[in-house]
């Protein structure tokens, strides 16, 4: 008997199991590319849903240049959380200020070291507890200034089930619901920032309620709306995406919504990297993932829709070349005008790249 993959969590890369990926040729290697949605860290941050690998987790720019440099014509990343690099004196409210301090620094050295290649966290999405209300402009404000430039909004992380097996990225649920929060929420639209939306697929009625609150705020779903595959959800896939799909659909009528499309390698759990004898391949991804992609993109449309990476946690199961030939099988039917809106244009108006 072998344990049950731990789905959900982010594990150590396993290298020789990757290894044993057959090469692929890229699919449409000038399509520009920006990818809306990564992480760096020198350690695993620990707020993270942890593994039980004592393996190096060393993912900064080298790694992740070497990645997005093998493959692919990407122009620029946005840089997400992941709560890394927090400041560790100062008031609380402050301490995440020190993650983009470290993604802008990053950022700048991207610039300097790699002219003509994608500028790696060209723009930064960073964490600010919004439920602080009216305060919390100041600690937006520090976060502009330590970005550099490169300051885009904040990710709001409030993805709650009831089952630990989940594992939550909030401690309670119902966080867009409060009206404390929502009123973080206007502080960031006043400054011009957006803000990115994390949520599991049964909350997403929280998302549709914020979205009708707050119609002057750009809101990213992220991770094509949090489907989940494994613990209380396991052999319920047809149950989940008519669940899913119902939600999205509503909240797709709300023009200020984005939809940022992958993210689903460790919460959809449509592939058990922990047990298959080498990483599948890109069309097998592309089938697996293919009702979500194609379902957000019929109901937001191009204009809305922007693709992520997810680097290196969606690195447990595919590499750079495999992830990006997946997106592309997937939208193979697209028009030349949709992919160009799909992979660079729309997240360039949306993070103002």
């Amino acid at each position: 008997m072998t344990a049950p993959t731990a789905f959900g969590r982010v594990l150590p890369l396993n290298k020789a199991w990757l290894d044993k990926l057959a090469p692929e040729e890229v699919i449409e290697p000038d399509l520009p590319i920006v990818d809306t949605h990564h992480h760096l860290w020198a350690a695993l941050p620990a707020a993270l849903p942890q593994g039980d690998g004592k393996e190096d987790h060393t993912y900064l720019l080298e790694q992740f240049a070497q990645d997005v440099d093998s493959s692919h014509h990407t122009l620029a990343t946005v840089y997400v959380e992941c709560h890394n690099s927090y400041r560790d004196s100062g008031p609380a409210a402050f301490k995440p200020v020190g993650e983009t301090e470290f993604a802008a620094a990053i950022g700048a050295a991207s610039d300097a070291s790699r002219p003509g290649k994608a500028r790696i966290c060209a723009g930064i999405v960073g964490s600010a507890d919004l439920s602080l209300g009216a305060p919390i402009r100041e600690v937006l404000q520090a976060h502009m200034e330590a970005g550099q430039g490169r300051f885009r909004g904040v990710r709001a992380t409030a993805g709650y089930d009831p089952d630990p097996i989940i594992g939550n990225t909030s401690p309670v649920p119902g966080v867009y619901l409060r009206p404390e929060f929502r009123q973080g929420v206007a502080e960031l639209t006043a400054l011009g920032l957006s803000l990115d939306a994390w949520v599991f697929f049964h909350q997403l009625g929280d998302l549709i309620d914020l979205a009708q609150a707050c119609p002057d705020t750009t809101i990213i779903m992220g991770h094509c709306g949090g489907p989940l595959g494994y613990g209380p959800y396991t052999g319920k896939r047809d149950e989940v995406f008519a669940h899913w799909k119902k939600q999205v659909t509503q909240l797709a009528a709300y023009p200020n919504v984005v939809a940022k499309l992958g993210g689903m390698m460790i919460r959809l759990a449509a592939i058990d990297y922990g047990k298959l004898p080498a990483p599948p391949s890109s069309a097998e991804i592309a089938s697996l993932w293919r009702p979500y992609i194609e379902t957000c993109i019929e109901l937001f449309g191009a204009e809305r829709c922007v693709f992520e990476s997810n680097f290196p946690v969606e690195k447990q199961g595919a590499n750079w070349v495999t992830l990006w030939n997946a997106f592309k099988r997937i939208t193979a039917g697209a028009s030349a005008s949709e992919k160009l809106a799909m992979y660079s244009g729309t997240a360039q108006r949306v993070y103002r790249l």
